[in-house]
């Protein structure tokens, strides 16, 4: 709706009241409505006390002019009534009566302080005066409004006069309202002195009101606090990292639409306590834990998430936490396929290396002349690279994994490093996404092993990586790891599957992220991944389990 353009200031800008002084306006608005009120209350009360005062003095000077016998003389024998006037005059004058009528038995004026109203009917109102009974109430005294009390006169009997009690006239004393500005000249002090009050209140209650909310709002106008709010609301709709704030009570106050989608929350949370929503438990931690949290990875319907929560602070006092959540679906599976194909490098160059190296012995013997021995050698590195396929083929039928495990076979020796497969590994060819997410699984975990045990097996130990590989009876793919390396402090174990963690220099190689892959890989499928200590000695056991029902691969 358009509306007209408000006055404006020096730079064409709107000039717009302040919050002190809206409320200021406000204040005195409801003022003068409230004096209003009470003028018009006032006035009301002022005719109300006339109307008793002043009917009770008339009444009782027109029952005193009804009961002089003079009157009740003349009226009942129609002689000296010129002494009439100078009775009414006399009553009028000792109460202030506007004018005093006296009248026949119909309501006719005889006699009135007022000569020209002499014939006139006199207004009755709705009394029964003519039935013998007085009355006092108001009445419309020649266009004007009066009150007036109005008194039958009863003849008093004698002669050529009517039977005692008979109705011989009417006795009327009238005075008529004051103007309504004399009326209200007398209350008018005290309207005056209730608005000066009324006025000092409300600036004093104005100022401390605005400085109250100026301190809660920090100082902005209500113009600002809606821009304020009106931009959240585009930034929090942008934003495609999920925003979630709860307070100090554990009542959502913020949360956006990226956030309410990655985190499967109900259509209007906001304003809701997190424990009284229907959450996964891992949401709900997340949401309603106070500790701050770096990038922590969490599985929520299918999607992989990364959090980080951090506490909020005003004046010293906390006031409660802002989560912001990542979704890095997309670019788990981008890490998996890196994984997997720096794996193929660095096979493929462990190859490279141990190739070279026996292409230069075989060539060497060849220009000794040693043909005989150079046979020998080669059947020798045939017989002993058949017998590595034979061992894995043999338990391993999917090829995929069985590729990947002689690949690892060969760039763990270079690293003078065993690596071999249990007696009781078994591994049925596997569907194409299980397939994937156990090469993935296994890769790192073989690679996090070797590297384990490198150091202790040039110290003179025996460097040494088992792999045990299962299908279990609900089609469960299991994965067991075990070296011979230092193994896994106790207060290190939650943290060995955090991103980033490693026990390694820091460098560009992207230490710290494989176990934190495989923990992951292993969650979206609804597995897990532990690790615990060898029972036979010094070494750690790392231990995946993928279900054959989770999840999809992304």
């Amino acid at each position: 709706m358009w509306s007209p353009p408000g006055p404006r200031g020096p730079r064409g800008r709107r000039r717009h009241l302040s919050l002190a002084g809206q409320f200021l306006a406000l204040q005195l608005l409801v003022l003068l409505a409230v004096v209003l009120v009470t003028g018009v209350v006032s006035v009301r009360q002022a005719e109300a006390t006339f109307r008793d005062d002043r009917g009770a003095r008339l009444r009782s000077a027109a029952e005193s002019l009804a009961s002089t016998d003079a009157v009740q003389d003349a009226l009942g024998t129609g002689t000296g009534r010129d002494a009439l006037a100078f009775y009414a005059q006399q009553r009028a004058g000792d109460v202030g009566a506007s004018v005093v009528h006296l009248g026949d038995p119909e309501g006719r004026v005889l006699v009135s302080t007022d000569p020209t109203r002499e014939g006139e009917r006199i207004d009755l109102g709705p009394g029964d005066v003519l039935a013998g009974r007085s009355w006092t109430g108001d009445v419309d005294d020649a266009g004007r409004p009066a009150i007036a009390a109005q008194v039958p006169v009863l003849s008093a009997g004698g002669e050529d006069a009517p039977p005692a009690g008979e109705l011989v006239g009417v006795v009327a004393v009238v005075e008529r309202y004051p103007p309504w500005p004399e009326r209200l000249r007398g209350t008018l002090d005290d309207l005056v002195t209730f608005l000066a009050l009324g006025l000092a209140l409300g600036v004093a209650g104005s100022f401390l009101l605005s400085r109250l909310i100026k301190r809660r709002t920090r100082g902005l106008e209500p113009s600002e606090i809606a821009a304020l709010a009106d931009q959240r609301e585009a930034l929090l709709t942008s934003l495609r990292e999920g925003v979630v704030a709860v307070s100090e009570s554990g009542v959502l106050t913020v949360v956006s639409d990226s956030a309410r989608e990655l985190l499967a929350l109900p259509a209007d949370p906001s304003g809701r306590r997190v424990a009284d929503l229907d959450l996964e438990p891992a949401v709900r931690d997340l949401l309603s834990g106070a500790a701050e949290v770096r990038d922590q990875v969490l599985v929520v319907a299918g999607r992989v998430l990364v959090t980080n929560r951090n506490r909020v602070r005003h004046d010293g006092r906390a006031t409660g936490t802002v989560t912001t959540v990542r979704d890095r679906t997309e670019l788990l599976a981008l890490q998996s396929e890196l994984s997997a194909r720096q794996s193929v490098t660095e096979t493929l160059r462990a190859q490279t290396h141990e190739f070279s190296n026996q292409l230069h012995t075989i060539s060497g013997l060849l220009q000794l002349g040693e043909h005989e021995e150079a046979g020998r050698v080669i059947s020798t590195l045939t017989r002993r690279r058949a017998a590595i396929s034979d061992a894995v083929a043999s338990r391993v039928a999917d090829p995929a994994v069985a590729a990947l495990l002689i690949a690892k076979t060969s760039s763990a020796a270079e690293r003078q490093t065993w690596l071999g497969l249990t007696d009781d590994t078994r591994l049925p060819r596997l569907d194409h996404e299980l397939s994937a997410d156990l090469g993935t699984v296994l890769g790192n975990l073989v690679d996090n092993a070797v590297e384990a045990v490198a150091a202790t097996g040039r110290a003179g130990r025996r460097a040494r990586v088992d792999v045990r590989l299962v299908v279990e009876g609900d089609g469960t793919a299991v994965v067991q790891v075990a070296d011979t390396g230092p193994g896994v402090p106790s207060e290190q174990v939650d943290a060995v599957f955090r991103r980033g963690f490693t026990t390694k220099p820091s460098d560009a190689s992207g230490r710290g992220i494989g176990l934190a892959l495989v923990q992951v890989v292993c969650e979206r499928r609804g597995g897990s991944v532990s690790v615990r200590d060898r029972e036979d000695g010094p070494g750690a056991v790392f231990t995946a389990r993928l279900p054959a029902g989770g999840s999809e691969h992304a």
